[in-house]
């Protein structure tokens, strides 16, 4: 990687030399690395669109690149690529993601703009999944969630690699907020108060106006209904 960033500096250095057209052809061809790269991340492919939403994110780095700033033009490429990528993604995204999803995205993109800023490079697949705990292919399907539909996200795929203390797999997460979404408004509303809230059904039912035996009734077909989807 770090040839592929020497060579992408030296490149620039070059054409902003001679301006021509043949030095910068040469220079975007070994930018292409960096444009698939956030496309995979980012898409889990390479479609054409996100490819040329990425080329533009170069081009614009071409551009308004100033080596005065101190930054290697690598690194200030990567982040263009990676925001126009990025803004593209946003543009397109018409599907609905779990809560816990698009928290895991914002840690992904957080993670690859704190290594870009470290190491003026993005990094390995398999270091953001060690670095987040994530399995490399939930990685890449976490990403998915958003521009495809729920039901062409494979969240199987997303899983945590390693136990955690105190705190539930993503996987787990990921179940939970789906089971949930499924249940009535009394339902949500009585589940929230019995195991957010820390009330007792008494004390629920008093706050729902209804008794606390419907509490309980309300709470069993709720936890039997998360349980089917459970062994969905």
């Amino acid at each position: 990687m770090a040839q592929r960033k020497d060579n992408l500096d030296s490149l620039y250095a070059r054409y902003s030399r001679s301006g021509s057209d043949h030095d910068l052809a040469g220079l975007i061809a070994a930018a292409e690395r960096l444009v698939r790269y956030f496309a995979r991340l980012y898409t889990g492919g390479t479609a054409e669109d996100v490819l040329q939403a990425g080329r533009e994110g170069l081009m614009k780095a071409v551009r308004r690149f100033d080596a005065g700033r101190g930054v290697a033009f690598a690194t200030y490429a990567a982040h263009c690529i990676m925001g126009e990528i990025r803004h593209h993604i946003r543009n397109e995204a018409s599907y609905y993601r779990p809560g816990a999803i698009k928290d895991l995205q914002h840690k992904i993109d957080a993670y690859v703009e704190e290594v870009l800023k470290e190491k003026g490079k993005p990094p390995e697949l398999a270091e953001i999944a060690e670095s987040l705990n994530i399995k490399e292919e939930g990685i890449i399907e976490a990403m998915r969630a958003g521009l495809v539909s729920l039901e062409e996200v494979d969240l199987k795929q997303i899983q945590s690699l390693r136990y955690e203390s105190f705190r539930l797999p993503i996987e787990d997460r990921i179940w939970l907020e789906e089971a949930l979404s499924r249940l009535s408004k009394m339902q949500k509303k009585v589940v929230y108060l019995l195991y957010y809230k820390d009330l007792t059904q008494s004390q629920a039912g008093k706050m729902l106006g209804i008794s606390q035996r419907s509490v309980s009734r309300i709470l069993h077909k709720s936890l039997q209904k998360m349980a089917k989807m459970m062994k969905v």
